[in-house]
């Protein structure tokens, strides 16, 4: 595709590397005045919410959400799902 737009591009090379710097910022500008903003909306970025209560009906806490309670078998506050120690290997000796 590249190759057919540089066969199409006029004026020799100088008229190529402005076509092409020309394509690019049309290109540019399109996306960043109209895609983006057409598509911000769409996009799940800005949907965070932060809130103090326990985030079920009437603010009562569920108690369903993992790291509630303190109780680290049962997924309390510094509780980690998997072991810390599995990748703690000792460095590699010198002579190796």
């Amino acid at each position: 595709m590249y190759a057919w737009i540089w066969r199409r591009l006029p004026f020799g090379l100088v008229g190529k590397l402005v076509g092409s710097v020309a394509l690019t910022a049309a290109t540019v500008a399109l996306l960043w005045y109209v895609v983006f903003p057409w598509a911000e909306p769409l996009l799940p970025f800005d949907d965070v919410q932060v809130t103090q209560d326990g985030g079920g009906p009437d603010g009562v806490d569920s108690g369903e959400d993992a790291g509630v309670g303190g109780d680290p078998a049962t997924g309390g506050d510094h509780s980690v799902p998997y072991d810390t120690d599995a990748n703690n290997t000792p460095p590699p000796s010198p002579n190796r």
